[in-house]
């Protein structure tokens, strides 16, 4: 190696120029794909040996392995590779295994279209207006457009989605490097010489062993028969009962048998039924009874109720309004399982419209009912609260589950509803009094307070105009808050009841815990309104004192709040 270290020695020249001979004769231009031989291998690199370079090229490993050629990946193995560079600027070679396979796929992509040959590939995700189909010999991927899957509406792909299958090759764009398949062709390049074999093999009245549900449309379901012919069964003929849509009944990949009840032979098209291979059950609807229990079998389950099978071919739909008398919003995903069987009673039967309506909740006692004669009105019952809103609780009666209704205004005689309200939470018990009961409309109101003594009875016995003596609780600029003695309610004397004349009519000549008369104005116990007023005490007494010791003229002109007194001086000195 020492020649090499002294490039001006006429030695290191002369091979110099033998190797540049010898490459010379290999022509290599970028932009070709060529073999290049591994000679060495790291973790991360693999070397290759080129004829014709001067440098050996490096390839990631991880690019061989994305590619699918781990098997290659050997000391003496061959990978194909682009020459994108014969010099770079470090002078090294630059090529690209990733590309070369591309180029080779898209050149037998070419080969295909041009010779109007089928490919083998496979879909692999969907996109917007179809799906991506990959190349599975190349690795090319391709697009399906949504009106080229196949030849009948599918709703459902799930099934075709990663399986080896042909397709046409209709549009190729080299300088986009776009290509566009079509599976919808291939099924159709059937000959119909052999799809009109096929067709004769079947008879109106032949049975179809274990078909396979292949798709859904808005107007029936598709079956694979025999794994050579797909047929239809309309949606009239998927059941005895009423089929809004076939995923009613039917799931992708199913198996069911079939009864050929068309064959149309120049259509090519053979129509089945499913429903007529088990007697029509309307016939004998005769036999079920409205009100009385049955058992039905839940055979599908859906977000607004279940459907239930009373026998073999009678489907009926048991809405989620009939689960449960109490509970509204019930789902009965997370009540049944698909094969239960659950008691329902028969609400409704119309033979002309094939219709028959269920009822699960009505198959048990109703709890209203129940709640009527265990606890009729005024009874008082043990209660928890269950939930709460803005003016009221609502609360479980003991072992019953059904809920009871619970205004704040029932909460309390003292204070204000809504403020009491908030003194309670989720899982209080309570006990409570049993206030109206709504069975038909499945209502139950019932009140705390009334389980408790009414302070307002303390003025059954009591008139109107009636003195009473009151303890002053509080003043303020709207008048007094006053208790009658006796009395647990707090009543309000406003400040135009306080007094006869308006300059004495002044809270401020009041303080708490005083203790003064004054007149019952009004009571309406239905009504629970009781209206206080000091002015009217003194406009009896006033009256009073007229009638007894004369005219107004008559006396001092004085407050009258003081008056009394002194008409008792005056006719005590008489």
């Amino acid at each position: 190696m020492e020649i090499y270290k002294n490039l001006s020695d006429p030695n290191s020249k002369e091979f110099e120029q033998l190797l540049n001979n010898q490459l010379s004769k290999i022509k290599l231009t970028e932009g070709t794909i060529v073999e290049g031989k591994i000679n060495k291998i790291t973790d991360k690199f693999v070397f290759l040996f080129i004829d014709g370079l001067k440098s050996e090229p490096v390839l990631d490993i991880n690019e061989l392995k994305a590619l699918g050629q781990e098997s290659k990946i050997v000391v003496g193995g061959k990978i194909p590779v682009l020459i994108e560079r014969i010099e770079d600027k470090n002078g090294e070679v630059v090529v690209s295994a990733n590309k070369a396979q591309k180029i080779k796929g898209w050149d037998k992509l070419v080969e295909a279209y041009e010779k109007k040959e089928p490919i083998m590939g496979k879909i692999i995700s969907k996109c917007k207006g179809g799906c991506i189909v990959e190349h599975i010999e190349t690795k090319s991927l391709m697009f399906l457009p949504g009106s080229q899957i196949s030849d009948k509406p599918l709703k459902d792909i799930s099934h075709l989605m990663n399986e080896p299958q042909k397709f046409a090759l209709i549009k190729l764009d080299k300088v986009r490097g776009n290509a566009c398949v079509s599976r919808r062709e291939i099924i159709s390049s059937f000959k119909k010489e052999d799809k009109a074999k096929i067709i004769e093999k079947y008879k109106v009245g032949d049975i179809i062993k274990n078909a396979e549900v292949k798709g859904y449309s808005s107007f029936g379901c598709f079956f694979n028969a025999n794994n050579e012919l797909d047929v239809l069964v309309h949606l009239q003929e998927i059941s005895y009962s009423r089929v809004n849509h076939p995923d009613e009944v039917f799931n992708i990949g199913e198996k069911h048998d079939l009864k050929v009840i068309t064959v149309d032979k120049e259509k090519l098209q053979v129509g089945c039924s499913v429903k007529q291979l088990s007697p029509d059950p309307f016939e004998h609807i005769e036999n079920y009874e409205l009100n009385k229990v049955y058992k039905a079998k839940v055979v599908k389950l859906m977000d607004f109720g279940a459907f239930c099978e009373l026998e073999p071919g009678l489907t009926t739909l048991l809405h989620s309004s009939e689960l449960s008398w109490s509970k509204k919003s019930l789902s009965a995903k997370k009540m049944f399982k698909i094969g239960e069987e659950i008691d329902c009673v028969i609400t409704e039967i119309d033979k002309e419209k094939r219709r028959v309506a269920i009822s699960h909740k009505l198959a048990k006692e109703n709890p209203y009912e129940v709640f009527e004669k265990k606890y009729p009105v005024n009874t008082e019952v043990n209660a928890e609260v269950v939930s709460k809103n803005e003016y009221s609780l609502f609360v479980k009666v003991e072992e019953l589950e059904i809920d009871a209704f619970l205004h704040c205004n029932d909460l309390t005689y003292l204070n204000n509803g809504e403020e009491e309200l908030t003194k309670y939470k989720i899982g209080d018990k309570l006990k409570v009094k049993v206030l109206e009961i709504k069975t038909p409309e499945q209502k139950i109101r019932v009140g705390l307070r009334q389980t408790k003594p009414d302070p307002l009875d303390w003025f059954k016995d009591k008139k109107v105009n009636q003195t009473i003596t009151v303890k002053i609780i509080s003043t303020d600029n709207k008048g007094l808050i006053v208790r009658p003695e006796g009395c647990e309610m707090d009543f309000d004397i406003k400040k135009s009841q306080i007094a006869i004349n308006a300059a004495d009519a002044r809270p401020s000549r009041f303080t708490g815990g005083e203790r003064i008369d004054c007149a019952i104005s009004e009571i309406d116990l239905k009504k629970r309104k009781v209206v206080l007023s000091i002015r009217l005490l003194e406009e009896i007494e006033k009256k009073e004192a007229l009638e007894k010791y004369g005219s107004e003229g008559s006396g001092k002109n004085l407050p009258f709040s003081s008056l009394s007194e002194d008409l008792k001086k005056k006719d005590g000195k008489k």
